[in-house]
This record gives structure tokens, C-alpha cells and sequence, in this order.
């Protein structure tokens, strides 16, 4: 039971990473689209294509929260007690994140949109950083079992999770830009996709540069799970850099919906050769999975309300998604202050 729970837990990541993660890889293109003129027709297309789903798509890691320290409570304890830096910084980042992108749209003055426009990007930055290194963290083995606490430094600023928190950014800034590509082409802004083509490219090279320099830092400093991705893993390593590759290529011949499937699947085998290296521990290599699951009563009721929340929850997304992608969906809010004129003065 342990297992299957476990296995819903990394479903629901490999979700948010390419739901969520992608919002805020579409900050960081927000981030480095240039001044108020130069960057205002990529961050109008930004704004238009997370607008419907940016809320939404959080779910995922609330789902995961829950599921954690429901099934698996003294992990949980364990994770929270340790990571409590980055888990506080992340909450505020999506917390600032938020606000910052709403309160962009509804402000005139020039300088104030350029406060909540920079608050949304950095926050998009810092949220995925800090998410890879709590995930560097764990694998790293720097989390102790036994609802301890390990160092509140260390545990999440070391060689892997530094390397796993860039990971993040750029997987990150890489899906949003797969994604930005498709709804440029939707949207008949043909040059705004080849815009964001270019930086698919070269982000997706850049994710393949810094995996290669992950794995180095791996076999130092997380040797369990460099050999587990080299043994049991191994099978969804290689589909994921397939996947990858795949979708570099064509990128580079302009075919964006293919090339979202296979970016899409090959973030996914990040995610799921990442759980599957680890296995079976839950906090390499001091606490196993079996080790740290609740009760098996308390493990079927868990079992029981994912089932439920599929069936009711899932079909919600799904017609949101479609409604979405159809631009079937009725913009954000309404005409506000922030659709009249930017006032550039004081």
C-alpha cells in the first residue's frame, strides 16, 4: 500500500512540474523580455496564456503536501523541520508571485507596474530554485530521519541541491517556453513564436548541459541515487534524454506540437527517474518508504479520497484545459485601470 501511495505522490510531482513549473518558468522569460516597450509583447502573451490557469495549476502541490504528511508523517516532519528556509521562501514567493501578477494588470503608472512586474519574475526565479534544492537536499541524504531536524543551511545550499535548484529554473524556463511557442501559433503571432522558438532551443541545451554537470555532482555527493539512476532508473533516463532530444529537434524544424509532447514527457522522466533512483528510501539512505508510512488504515482511507478527488477533481482540469487551449475562455477578469494607457510619470 506504502507503494501505491508513493507512486501517487510522484505522479502528482511529475503534475505540478509540468503545470506549475511551467508558470513560473513563464516569470523568468518575463524577467529577461527587456524594458516596458521591448518586452510589453511577450508579457502580453505571457499574461494571456497563464491568465485562465495560473491559480489552478497550484493544486498540484497542495495535493502533494497533503498526500506527504498524510501517508508518510514522520518524512514529512522530518522535510518541514529541515527545509524550513526554502519551504518559507518558496510560500512567499508564490504568495508574492500572486499578488504581483494580479496587481501588474490594474495599475497605470508606469513605475508601479515595473515593482509587480519585477516582484512576479524574481518570484518565478526563486520559487523553482528553491523547490530543486530542497529536492537536492533529499537526495543528497541531508535530511535525517527520526522527525529530526538537519542543518537549516547546509541542507539546502550544498553542490546538489545548487545544482538541482538550476535545474529547475531552466526546466522550468524551458517548458514555458515549449508552451509559449504553441500559443503564439494559436494566438496567429507567428513572430512572438519564433521568439520564443529561439529560447526553447537554447534552454533546452543549457538543461542538457547542466543534467550532464548534475550527474558529476551526483556521483560525489549522492552516490545512491547517481546508482540507482544508472541501474534501475536507467530505462526512463534514457526515454527522458530520447524525449529530449526528440523535442530539440523539432524545435529546430518549427514543429511546436510535437515538440510539446515529447518536452512534456521528458521533464516528466526527470521526475520519475529522480523517485525511481531513489527508491526504496524516502530520505536516502536512513529512511525507507515502508519505514515511513502511516498506519495501513489510515493508508487505504488516503487511497480512498485520491480516488474520489480523481473522479471529481480531474474532469475539472481537463475541461479547463481544453476550454483553455480552444481560447474558449473568457479573459482574466475584466477591463481594469491596467488596460488603459501606461501614465509614465512619477
Amino acid at each position: 500500500m506504502s507503494t501505491t501511495i508513493a507512486a501517487v505522490l510522484l505522479l502528482a510531482l511529475v503534475a505540478y512540474a509540468v503545470f506549475g513549473g511551467a508558470d513560473f518558468g513563464a516569470g523568468f522569460w518575463d524577467l529577461v523580455a527587456g524594458g516596458p516597450e521591448q518586452g510589453a509583447e511577450p508579457r502580453a502573451l505571457i499574461e494571456r496564456s497563464i491568465g485562465p490557469v495560473w491559480e489552478a495549476n497550484h493544486v498540484w502541490l497542495i495535493f502533494v503536501f497533503v498526500v506527504t504528511w498524510t501517508a508518510f508523517p514522520a518524512a514529512y516532519a522530518s522535510i518541514v523541520l529541515t527545509m524550513f528556509v526554502p519551504l518559507t521562501l518558496a510560500a512567499l514567493g508564490i504568495v508574492l508571485r500572486g499578488a504581483s501578477f494580479a496587481f501588474r494588470k490594474s495599475v497605470v503608472k508606469l513605475r508601479y507596474r515595473r515593482v509587480f512586474g519585477g516582484a512576479f519574475a524574481l518570484s518565478s526565479v526563486l520559487v523553482p530554485f528553491c523547490m530543486g534544492a530542497i529536492a537536492g537536499g533529499i537526495a543528497s541524504g541531508r535530511v535525517p530521519a527520526g522527525g529530526k531536524a538537519g542543518d537549516p543551511v547546509t541542507s539546502w545550499l550544498n553542490p546538489v541541491s545548487l545544482t538541482s535548484g538550476v535545474l529547475a529554473i531552466v526546466v522550468a524556463a524551458y517548458l514555458a517556453a515549449v508552451y509559449l511557442v504553441w500559443d503564439a501559433r494559436r494566438f496567429h503571432q507567428f513572430e512572438l513564436g519564433e521568439y520564443f522558438r529561439r529560447r526553447a532551443v537554447v534552454s533546452a541545451v543549457v538543461a542538457a548541459v547542466v543534467a550532464v554537470v548534475g550527474l558529476f555532482v551526483l556521483n560525489a555527493d549522492a552516490s545512491h541515487v547517481f546508482d540507482g539512476l544508472l541501474s534501475r532508473a536507467l530505462p526512463t533516463a534514457i526515454l527522458s534524454v530520447l524525449c529530449g532530444f526528440g523535442a530539440l529537434v523539432l524545435l529546430m524544424r518549427s514543429a511546436a506540437r510535437g515538440a510539446r509532447l515529447l518536452a512534456v514527457l521528458a521533464v516528466a522522466g526527470i521526475i520519475v527517474s529522480w523517485g525511481i533512483a531513489q527508491w526504496p528510501y524516502f530520505l536516502p539512505e536512513s529512511l525507507t518508504v515502508s519505514a515511513a508510512a502511516a498506519p495501513e488504515a489510515t493508508l487505504v482511507t488516503l487511497l480512498v479520497a485520491v480516488g474520489l478527488a480523481v473522479l471529481i477533481v480531474v474532469p475539472g482540469f481537463v475541461l479547463l484545459y481544453v476550454l483553455d487551449q480552444r481560447t474558449l475562455l473568457p479573459e482574466e477578469g475584466i477591463e481594469d485601470a491596467g488596460d488603459r494607457p501606461i501614465i509614465s510619470g512619477g
